[in-house]
């Protein structure tokens, strides 16, 4: 039996496999991505990742074992991120994954997609992004966040605790080297001024009868668990088709990449048909 997390495509499979660079216009600016298509002729299903704030784990592993597993995997960076056009903002982010899902729908015949079968995972803030995206989108098939990051979670912290404002600025500022056209005090306002309207327990009712898939992080102190995934499991249960796991590992599971690899790639073949 193949084991796409071990084990390469046979290799008269036909067409080989191929790695293809990928230009999204979103708002007027050139967001940058790769597209990893897999062996053989489709149409295959297509799972966008979504990667976190700055965006220095890209899940470049899971996209490839993806790929092994027989899907279509894009991956690719919001507006003032990573050397993409325009400035970075979190409306921006949840623009540029809107638009993400829908460019690779339009064009999926080049590409050999299936439209009809779209999965999202993202990571962190791509986490907040994927479940957002997901809520506004019935025809995504499937939904994966890991270590997801709840805005509104940080901005309720922000709204009663100064201290916990200031050290959320100082977090933010700090990671700006791969961004551009943003500050902490301004990535901190946002979300303030976006409050509870970007808070994911509350899409609980648009995914009812979804299969969403969250994964926690036990030793996690950028998302700690019970702030940031325990909250959505509780919304969660009984609405969407949640599976959902606690790993005893760090924010950007160091020490678990195989078994997310097999955790992710086993959602998705069960739940994106």
């Amino acid at each position: 039996m193949h084991d796409p997390v071990a084990r390469d495509p046979a290799p008269e499979t036909r067409p080989p496999a191929a790695t293809t660079p990928i230009h999204l216009d979103s708002h007027g600016e050139t967001l940058l991505g790769l597209l990893h298509v897999p062996a053989g002729p489709g149409p295959h299903p297509l799972i966008v990742l979504l990667h976190g704030f700055p965006g220095n784990e890209r899940n470049f592993d899971l996209a490839q074992a993806l790929r092994r597993a027989g899907y279509a995997a894009l991956v690719f960076h919001y507006r003032g991120s990573w050397g993409s056009g325009g400035s970075w903002a979190w409306r921006h982010v949840l623009e540029d994954s809107v638009h993400a899902v829908a460019a690779m729908r339009d064009s999926s015949a080049g590409h050999g997609i299936d439209p009809a079968r779209v999965g999202l995972f993202g990571h962190s803030m791509g986490g907040f992004a994927a479940l957002m995206t997901a809520a506004a989108d019935p025809s995504i098939g499937a939904v994966a966040s890991t270590s997801g990051f709840d805005v509104g979670a940080a901005a309720a912290a922000c709204a009663a605790d100064p201290a916990a404002r200031a050290a959320y600025v100082r977090a933010f500022q700090d990671e700006l080297r791969p961004l551009r056209g943003t500050s902490g005090e301004a990535l901190v306002s946002e979300l303030e001024s976006a409050g509870q309207a970007w808070s994911l327990p509350t899409l609980a009712p648009r995914l009812t009868g979804r299969p969403v898939l969250l994964i926690g992080t036990a030793r996690d102190e950028v998302t700690p668990v019970p702030v940031h995934h325990d909250p959505l499991v509780r919304a969660y249960q009984g609405r969407a088709e949640l599976e959902h796991h606690v790993f005893e590992t760090d924010h950007s599971l160091s020490d678990h990449r195989v078994t997310l690899a097999r955790v992710v790639i086993d959602f998705f073949d069960r739940r994106l048909t």
